[in-house]
């Protein structure tokens, strides 16, 4: 039986602003563009979450959310030294440490370096390090599979731990409602919904046949998850192999000028992503599913790199145009988009141009 952990850092990106910078503190505090620029949101601290400012919105549209929040772009290489300095934290227990982003991570410590038998002891010490070195708290959930350990985490959040014990997996779920399984979007929501399904315990008595039926491959995974199976390992650290955003819209559109607002927000998006994770590409795929949930994707590839928004907004739009020509006779609406970025180059380029998004 394995012992995980699963540690996720409250708000980090405005947490460290915050901690470096006591006039911010107990603030509304927008990690991004300034207000009038066409950046987005890289991260909210809590006190700006109240007023619904979320991480991908525009900044300008968080501004008129909350004109008082201060506003102050990233900083991402003293958010990577903070970060080693977590993950020195945790290798102090286990190598077995597997990283999702610079904030969160999941660590297997059933052997770990100190021989602590209890996983939610070396949790607190965790916790208390972390505080310790960094002056900035996280959340833990604690738990016998990656999932739940997630789904733990997010139980006590901000500055919370919860330990779900061997043989309370089930109990622990049922009374969660769906919306917050770790996998389950608010489209796939509302669709449980539809079907009369609001809790964990709804899901965990239907047949994997009938989940299989309505959402394919996913019911499978629906019906491992409201039973809190996943043996799925800790793997230490792996290099993406494409990094990628996409969104599904709350109705099928055969707007084209609304498809290219959406791809101008996913582009400033991939941006943002690709530059937490100090990566270019030199191949960018766009990915459109169609009403009746067919799939396109196209791709290009280039000599130089993808890299900046501006630049993934106009290749992107060029392949939509190319795929939407195709599927205009019969004309088909389409729900989802994506843009994803791939064949990764290291070195520096000169093939990108500065970005237009500020």
């Amino acid at each position: 039986m394995r012992k995980i952990i699963h540690i996720d850092m409250d708000a980090f990106y405005t947490s460290v602003e915050q901690r470096d910078f006591p006039e911010m503190r107990g603030k509304p505090v927008v990690v991004g563009g300034s207000p009038h620029s066409r950046g987005v949101v890289c991260a909210a601290s809590y006190e700006a979450r109240t007023f619904g400012i979320r991480s991908a919105i525009s900044c300008y549209q968080a501004y008129k959310l909350c004109p008082d929040a201060i506003f102050t772009p990233p900083r991402f290489e003293v958010y990577k030294s903070v970060s080693k300095e977590i993950r020195s934290i945790f290798l102090e227990y286990t190598n077995l440490v597997e990283p999702l982003s610079l904030d969160e991570a999941y660590l297997d410590v059933t052997e770990n370096k100190k021989n602590i038998p209890l996983a939610s002891t070396i949790a607190k010490e965790i916790r208390k390090k972390i505080w310790e070195k960094t002056g900035l708290t996280c959340s833990a959930g604690v738990a016998t599979n990656k999932f739940l350990a997630k789904m733990a985490s997010e139980k006590n959040k901000p500055n919370g731990l919860y330990v779900v014990l061997p043989g309370e997996e089930i109990s622990f779920l049922d009374e969660l409602p769906l919306y917050q399984f770790y996998g389950i979007g608010k489209k796939t929501f509302e669709k449980l919904q539809r079907l009369g399904f609001s809790k964990g315990k709804d899901l965990r008595l239907v047949e994997e046949s009938i989940l299989v039926k309505e959402f394919g491959k996913s019911g499978a995974v629906f019906y491992r998850m409201a039973r809190g199976l996943d043996d799925r390992e800790v793997i230490p650290y792996r290099d993406p192999k494409s990094i990628g955003v996409e969104t599904t819209f709350t109705h099928d559109s055969d707007d084209f000028s609304y498809f290219l607002l959406t791809l101008e927000t996913l582009a400033k998006e991939l941006e943002m992503r690709m530059m937490k994770k100090n990566k270019k590409g030199k191949t960018l795929t766009l990915k459109v599913k169609f009403e009746d949930f067919t799939v396109k994707q196209k791709s290009i590839t280039s000599d130089s790199v993808f890299f900046l928004a501006d630049n993934l907004f106009q290749q992107s739009s060029n392949l939509l145009a190319t795929v939407w020509k195709e599927h205009i006779d019969p004309p088909k609406k389409i729900r989802l988009l994506g843009l994803s970025v791939t064949n990764f180059y290291e070195k520096d380029t000169k093939g990108d141009q500065p970005s237009l998004f500020g």
